[in-house]
């Protein structure tokens, strides 16, 4: 069931994210978890980044998240467990779930998000797979059934870098749709319709002073905001340094 949509205009054409994700391992792999944020979705919620993705959209954001390699793995359910009191500790509304691609390990990140739900917590997630398509999916996938039924809010289609959307929040490219699957997130989709939205960018300086950052923003905006802040730990190439993503 889709409540309410923002829909996506434009792409038809495209192929990525037009073949079915991969069976994920019975093991999360993962990158970063942050407990709260409030760049990631609707009001302050804990984000989890995954790692690996066989979409790979041109001019991704986390490139460096395509890969499976040097993910961090643990079991999902000891993950959620961990993550759902960080993030009510933190004051944390809900959970977003993005990456790399959260679909291409479905059966785990379902786990996660019903410990979420299960919890009171709204759990939001990006993918670069159509609704349409994870649905036509479903009907054979178990695992995709069960994310998309604990998903309450979605922003799908891949990331097409000559279309960008500087309209809504969150999403980068105008084909992308951002629905309320449940009604807990309508009216954050109703507003966006009505009134668009506005990006936002964190940046988290450790004590180190490694930079990790998350949320949106043109390579330009984000290269002209870090350019006197040292090594970022957002990327592949501050693993050696001792940071993480």
């Amino acid at each position: 069931m889709t409540v309410t949509q923002s829909l996506g205009v434009g792409g038809e054409v495209s192929l990525l994210g037009s073949v079915p994700p991969p069976r994920g391992d019975v093991a999360l792999r993962w990158s970063r978890f942050v407990p709260a944020t409030a760049a990631e979705g609707p009001g302050v919620r804990a984000a989890v980044w995954v790692q690996g993705c066989a979409v790979r959209c041109p001019g991704c954001f986390n490139p460096h998240l395509w890969a499976a390699r040097g993910a961090l793995q643990g079991d999902p359910a000891d993950l959620a467990e961990r993550w759902v009191d960080e993030a009510r500790a933190a004051g944390s509304e809900g959970l977003t779930l993005l990456g790399g691609e959260p679909f291409d390990q479905a059966g785990a990140l379902a786990v996660v998000a019903e410990a979420f739900r299960a919890a009171g917590l709204g759990v939001m997630a990006f993918s670069g797979y159509t609704l349409d398509r994870l649905r036509s999916w479903s009907a054979d996938r178990d695992d995709v059934a069960r994310l998309l039924a604990a998903t309450d809010l979605l922003c799908d289609g891949p990331y097409l870098a000559d279309l960008p959307d500087t309209r809504r929040p969150w999403i980068g490219s105008r084909n992308q749709s951002i629905r309320a699957l449940t009604p807990r997130y309508a009216a954050d989709v109703e507003r966006i319709v009505r009134d668009g939205g506005r990006d936002s960018l964190e940046v988290r300086i450790s004590a180190d002073g490694a930079v990790s950052v998350n949320g949106w923003a043109t390579d330009a905006a984000l290269a002209d905001l870090l350019d006197d802040l040292g090594v970022r730990g957002d990327r592949a190439a501050s693993v050696g340094k001792g940071t993480t993503r």
